[in-house]
């Protein structure tokens, strides 16, 4: 039985510091995405208030509690939109800092995501590591998995999500300039290695001279592309999935005679070493 629904990554640019014009402008494409059928809207990272700030007490000027003002904002349009959102900010938590996502519904916050890994750039350099990459949200639509930039450029962040039973990851991001081949080439194998959705949701545009680099896209359970955008232009990508596909893992490419499921045909006993372990007497 079909699960099938739509959903959106909307490439924009953000402006530093200026949450309450980038809400405006994310309510504007979340419009325009549901729209186009999107039961799902996937922001970039960072786009509430932007990510080039030059030190930690001004990541904190633009930072608020996860509860905050943003996603009370987020969930009016989400309930007038009959929508789910992902978007990214700066959350502040006490004395701690850092670069996360929320995930909002049209009843408010259903979760959320601190990032784990934490490139040596912008914001990243002064926020504090997330803790936890293998949380599953299980909303009305799908199980979904959430992942930041850097993230992705570990393929255990992926699996991890994939053996928790994510259908769909999405990984909202800011890529500079010499991730080209990793937004062109990585995106599709994470989603063809877990035999799941994968969705990558970028910013265009400046911010202090850096460059950001867009080629947003959205794969299949087999890492094909069903959409993709350039480098420069503000666009929303939207693509119809179906979560249901991503609960098989066999493949049979001839029936009776060749199949593969890259889940169940792993080999953990001889993976200790990935997670720090010695390896065995012997090896």
């Amino acid at each position: 039985m079909t699960e099938e629904f739509r959903v959106s990554a909307v490439q924009m640019d953000v402006q530093l510091g200026k949450k309450e014009a980038n809400l405006d402008r994310m309510a504007g494409f979340a419009r325009q995405a549901a729209g186009e059928g999107a039961g799902l809207v996937v922001f970039p990272e960072c786009a509430l208030a932007g990510y080039c700030f030059e030190s930690r007490e001004e990541g904190f000027e633009h930072a608020e509690p996860i509860k905050g003002p943003a996603v009370e904002f987020v969930t009016d349009f989400c309930r007038e939109l009959g929508l789910h959102v992902v978007f990214g900010l700066l959350e502040s938590d006490g004395e701690k800092l850092y670069n996360a996502l929320a995930l909002v519904g049209p009843g408010g916050l259903l979760g959320s995501y601190r990032k784990a890994h934490l490139p040596h750039l912008g914001i990243d350099h002064f926020v504090d590591a997330g803790e936890s990459l293998s949380t599953v949200h299980q909303i009305p639509l799908c199980n979904l998995g959430m992942n930041i930039c850097y993230d992705g450029a570990f393929p255990e962040s992926a699996r991890l999500l994939a053996l928790a039973g994510a259908d769909l990851v999405v990984l909202p991001t800011n890529w500079p300039p010499g991730a080209e081949e990793f937004a062109t080439y990585a995106i599709n194998t994470r989603a063809m290695e877990n035999a799941m959705y994968y969705l990558a949701a970028d910013r265009v545009g400046e911010e202090r001279g850096f460059r950001f680099i867009g080629l947003s896209r959205i794969c299949d359970i087999h890492g094909r592309t069903l959409a993709e955008a350039d480098g420069e232009s503000e666009t929303v990508l939207t693509a119809t999935i179906d979560p249901s596909l991503a609960r098989t893992k066999r493949i049979d490419r001839v029936p009776g005679k060749h199949w593969i499921d890259r889940i169940a045909d792993r080999r953990p006993d001889l993976y200790g070493p990935l997670a720090g372990e010695a390896p065995a007497a012997g090896e």
